[in-house]
C-alpha cells in the first residue's frame, strides 16, 4: 500500500512528507493507523547521526493508533485496539530474560538498525529502500508497522492521538522517578532539565510524594510549567551555583537527582548536589564517546551515577497505569503538548529545538 511519510534523506536534513510504499505486515506484526507521534530527541539526534542510524529513514518512535490489521500469528491486540508504539527488545538475551527489556542486549539492532533485526525493510520509494522500523515501528506516517511485541493496548477512553509519547519520552521522565530511583514519601529530588523528560519526571515525584522537588533550568517559563506540575522550588542555574542552592533547600545535598540534558557539566552538577549515599539517574542523550569528569572521593562516600533507559518500564503494564493516572487526573502530561499535523513536522521539529514546544506531536 502507497503511505504518507516523512523522510530525513540526509545528515541534519529536513524532515519533508511523500509518498512510500509499504509492504504488508509479517506474521508477527501489526499495521497500526497513526493518530499522533510525538517528537522526541532522540529521533532528532539520530537525524544529526549521533547514533549512526541508516538513511534516507523514516523516524518517530512515539507512536499512537488504532490497530488497522495482524499477522497471522498475532494474538496480544487486534483490529480496532487502541495502542502505544513503544521500544523492541530481542526477548532472548540474558537481560530480556532477567525481565530487564530495557537494557536488552541487542537493544541497538532492535531500535536503531533502520531495519527489521534480520535486515530487511518494509517502505521503500521509487523502488529504492527508504529505512524504516525505528524502534521497530517508523510513526511520522498516516500508517506503521510494528511488531507484537512493542504494540501495547490502551484504554479507548483516553485521546489516542496524545498518548504517543508515553512510549518514550513520557515514560523515560516519570519510570525513572517511579520505577528506578523509586524515592520514597519525604524524600528529595533534583531534576536538571525541564524539557518534557524532566517535568514528567516532577510530575512523577509529585505523585510518589517527594517532600522537595527541586527543577532547575535556564528558561523562566519551564520553571513556572515546573512549579505548577508540582516542583516545590525552581532554580535558575544561570543565576548562581546550582549545586549550592540544592544544598541549601534540601539541608545538605538531595536524595536523588536526575540528568535530563546529555551535558557533562550538568552531569557533574547533578552528582554533586547528592548528599552522600544519593544517586543520581542519567537519563540525558549526549553523541556517543561524550565523557564526563567526577571527583571520585564524592563517589566513594556511597554516591551511586546510574543510567536509565526507557524508565525501566515494563511496557505492558507501565504505560497503561500512566494512561489510568492521566484520566484520573494525577498525571497531567497533556499540558506539555502542542499538536501539529503531518505535513508541518519541520515547524514542529524547528519549534522542538529553539525550545518553543516541550512535546510536539504530529498528526496525519
Amino acid at each position: 500500500m502507497d503511505i504518507q511519510a516523512a523522510i530525513v534523506d540526509e545528515t541534519c536534513g529536513d524532515f519533508r512528507c511523500t509518498t512510500v510504499t509499504m509492504t504488508e505486515p509479517r506474521p508477527d506484526e501489526v499495521l497500526v493507523k497513526i493518530a499522533g507521534c510525538g517528537v522526541c530527541h532522540t529521533d532528532l539526534v539520530c537525524r544529526d547521526q549521533y547514533f549512526p542510524v541508516p538513511l534516507p529513514c523514516v523516524f518517530g518512535h512515539e507512536g499512537s493508533g488504532v490497530v488497522e490489521a495482524v499477522g497471522t500469528s498475532v494474538t496480544k491486540v487486534a483490529p480496532g485496539d487502541h495502542v502505544v508504539l513503544t521500544y523492541k527488545s530481542c526477548g532472548r538475551c540474558t537481560n530480556c530474560l532477567k525481565g530487564k527489556a530495557p537494557y536488552c542486549l541487542e537493544l541497538y539492532n532492535q531500535n536503531f538498525a533502520g531495519a527489521r533485526p534480520d535486515g530487511s525493510n518494509a517502505l521503500a520509494r521509487n523502488d529504492a529502500v527508504v529505512h524504516g522500523h525505528f524502534f521497530q515501528q517508523s510513526a511520522f506516517a498516516n500508517y506503521a508497522i510494528a511488531h507484537e511485541q512493542n504494540t501495547v493496548k490502551v484504554n479507548p477512553e483516553a485521546p489516542i492521538e496524545l498518548l504517543g509519547p508515553l512510549g518514550c519520552g513520557i515514560q523515560t521522565g516519570a519510570g525513572a522517578v517511579i520505577n528506578s530511583l523509586q524515592p520514597q514519601a519525604g524524600e528529595s529530588i533534583a531534576i536538571f532539565g525541564a524539557g518534557s523528560v524532566g517535568l514528567s519526571a516532577v510530575m512523577a515525584a509529585h505523585l510518589v510524594g517527594c517532600a522537595r522537588i527541586i527543577a532547575v533550568d535556564p528558561q523562566a517559563s519551564r520553571r513556572d510549567l515546573a512549579a505548577a506540575l508540582g516542583a516545590t522550588h525552581v532554580v535558575d542555574p544561570t543565576e548562581g551555583e546550582p549545586v549550592e542552592r540544592i544544598t541549601e533547600l534540601t539541608g545538605g545535598g538531595a536524595d536523588y537527582s536526575l540528568e535530563c540534558t546529555g551535558k557533562p557539566e550538568v552531569l557533574r552538577q547533578a552528582v554533586d548536589s547528592l548528599i552522600l549515599t544519593g544517586t543520581c539517574g542519567v537519563i540525558g542523550v549526549s553523541p556517543l564517546g561524550t565523557e564526563v569528569s567526577l571527583d571520585m572521593n564524592g563517589l566513594m562516600f556511597g554516591r551511586t551515577v546510574r543510567g536509565i533507559i526507557e524508565g525501566d518500564s515494563d511496557r505492558d503494564v507501565f504505560i497503561p497505569r500512566l494512561v489510568d493516572l492521566y484520566l484520573q487526573g494525577r498525571f497531567p502530561f497533556d499540558k506539555l503538548v502542542k499538536f501539529y499535523p503531518l505535513a508541518s513536522i519541520q515547524q514542529a521539529v524547528e519549534d522542538t529545538e529553539r525550545g518553543d514546544v516541550l512535546k510536539a506531536i504530529v498528526r496525519p
